[in-house]
């Protein structure tokens, strides 16, 4: 059975993205840095980068991963909530991918834990 262009579905991802930012709900959180892990996934069609070998035509993970690093440095935020938000609102606007899945861990946030955090998923709204 041929599979239609409906059923594609390509997903760009990033795994392990560290970030040391300011984030935190106390106040002493607030005067230092924290270690934050990203993963993120991107649904998008990538046919066309992948028919013509051009990298302007596909989501361009190292640009994404400066991007979020950006937004993490230059946002003093409480909640991890509330960051993975700003990140996925930042991906669909400037990289336009059907949906975006943002799962962000504060791996010193409780030590007796190996991983916590927050894993969110957006939609484009426009398409």
């Amino acid at each position: 059975m041929k599979q239609q262009a409906a059923d594609a579905v390509d997903v760009v991802f990033i795994h392990g993205l560290q970030v040391d930012a300011v984030i935190g709900v106390y106040e002493w959180e607030q005067q230092i840095t924290q270690p934050l892990v990203f993963d993120i996934e991107m649904a998008a069609d990538q046919r066309q980068a992948a028919a013509n070998d051009d990298i302007a035509a596909a989501i361009n993970y190292k640009t994404v991963s400066e991007r979020v690093t950006q937004v993490c440095r230059e946002q003093q935020v409480a909640l991890i909530e509330r960051l993975a938000q700003l990140v996925a609102e930042m991906i669909l606007a400037e990289f336009a991918p059907d949906r975006v899945t943002v799962t962000l861990y504060k791996p010193t946030a409780v030590k007796e834990a190996r991983h916590v955090g927050v894993k969110i998923t957006r939609w484009q709204t426009d398409k």
